[in-house]
C-alpha cells in the first residue's frame, strides 16, 4: 500500500503558500520516498482584514484555526511565520523545527514613482501604511516628523494599496523576508535593522516555525533535517524575552540577535505607543544549548523590566481600545 500523503497546513495567502511549497521541496530532497499536500486556509486574521491587529489582542490570530485541524488529525504539519506562533502553544500542540532563517529585517517601500528613499527623507507628515504598533512606535520615535495608517491585507493588496494614485501612502513598512520570498526585493527602497535605519524587528521575524503534534515520532523524524541550529537558538533566545515580557504581535517589543563565534548578541526595546517611552538593553553570552538560549531571553527580558518595561507593556493593555 501506498504511504498517505503527508499534509502541510498553512494561511490562504500567496506568501504563505510559497512558504508552504519551500518546505514541500525541501522535504522532497530529505525524504523523497513520501508523497506532500500542502492544504491552504483562512484563518482568523485572514478572514478580518480591516480590524487593526493592535484591536484584537488575541496572540493566536494566525494559528488558532490551523491548530485545530492539526490536532483533529485532518492535517501533520503547519508552516507558519514564526513571528506569528504565540509562545504558549496549545498542550497538544509543538515546535518542530526551525529552518535556517531568511533577512529578519523590517523594509521601507515607497509609492511607486516618488523620489524618496528613506524614512528620514520622507516629507513632513508623511504616511507610512503599517498595521504594526512595534513598528510604528519605533519609527515614530526616530522620525517624529511622519504619521501612520493601518495597512492591511497581503503582500500585493498592500503594495496596490500604497501605489494607488489616490491613497493616503507615502510608503510602508513590512518584513524584507516576505518581500524576497515572493521575488519582489527590488522593490525594497530601505533595508531597517538596527544599524541603517534604527528599528529592531520582531521576535521571529524572516524565520519559519513547524508545528506538530506533540510527540509524533514520524513528523519529527521527517522534518528533523531541516532544522538550523543557531537560527533555532537565536529565535528561541527571542521568544523567551517575549514570554518573559508577556507580550505578542500587537504590542511594540522590538528585538534583534546576531551571532559572534559560540557568543549571541541580544538587543531588545519596548516603547510606549505615543514613543515618549522606552526602555532599551543588550546582553551577550554563550549559547550552544535550547536552556541557554532561554536563559539569555529571560535576563533580557528581566533587565528590560528592571528598567521600566513593565509599566510601558501595562499601560498599553490597559489602554487597549475594545474590538468593534
Amino acid at each position: 500500500m501506498t504511504a498517505p500523503p503527508i499534509r502541510i497546513g498553512t494561511r490562504r495567502s500567496n506568501l504563505a503558500i510559497i512558504q508552504a511549497e519551500g518546505i514541500r521541496d525541501r522535504l522532497q530532497k530529505t525524504a523523497p520516498e513520501q508523497a506532500y499536500e500542502i492544504c491552504a486556509i483562512r484563518t482568523l486574521g485572514d478572514r478580518d482584514k480591516q480590524t487593526a491587529l493592535y484591536n484584537f489582542g488575541a496572540k493566536s490570530l494566525w494559528t488558532s484555526d490551523l491548530e485545530e485541524k492539526l490536532v483533529a488529525g485532518e492535517l501533520d504539519v503547519i508552516v507558519h511565520c514564526l513571528k506569528d506562533v504565540p509562545t504558549s502553544l496549545p498542550a497538544s500542540c509543538e515546535l518542530a523545527v526551525i529552518p535556517a532563517r531568511d533577512d529578519p529585517r523590517d523594509a521601507l517601500i515607497i509609492k511607486a514613482g516618488r523620489p524618496h528613499t528613506s524614512l528620514e527623507s520622507l516629507p513632513e507628515g508623511a504616511v507610512v501604511g503599517t498595521s504594526s504598533v512595534r513598528r510604528s512606535a519605533q519609527i515614530r520615535r526616530l522620525y517624529p516628523h511622519l504619521r501612520f495608517a493601518n495597512l492591511r491585507g497581503n503582500v500585493e493588496t498592500r503594495l496596490a494599496k500604497v501605489d494607488d494614485p489616490a491613497s493616503e501612502y507615502a510608503g510602508m513598512v513590512m518584513s524584507a523576508a516576505g518581500l524576497e520570498r515572493l521575488g519582489l526585493q527590488h522593490r525594497i527602497d530601505q533595508y531597517l535593522g538596527s544599524r541603517d535605519g534604527g528599528i529592531l524587528h520582531a521576535v521571529g521575524q524572516g524565520a519559519l516555525g513547524l508545528e506538530i503534534r506533540k510527540g509524533d515520532r514520524k513528523m519529527q523524524e521527517v522534518l528533523g533535517p531541516l532544522a538550523d541550529v543557531k537560527s533555532t537558538l537565536a529565535c528561541l533566545a527571542e521568544r523567551a524575552l517575549l514570554k518573559a515580557l508577556e507580550g505578542g504581535c500587537s504590542v511594540p517589543i522590538g528585538v534583534e540577535t546576531k551571532w559572534a563565534a559560540e557568543e549571541l548578541r541580544m538587543d531588545a526595546i519596548v516603547v510606549s505607543l505615543d514613543s515618549t517611552r522606552s526602555v532599551e538593553n543588550t546582553v551577550i553570552a554563550r549559547v550552544q544549548t535550547v536552556d541557554e538560549a532561554t536563559a539569555l531571553g529571560e535576563e533580557l527580558a528581566q533587565i528590560l523590566l528592571n528598567g521600566g518595561a513593565g509599566e510601558i507593556l501595562q499601560d498599553i493593555h490597559t489602554n487597549r481600545p475594545p474590538k468593534d
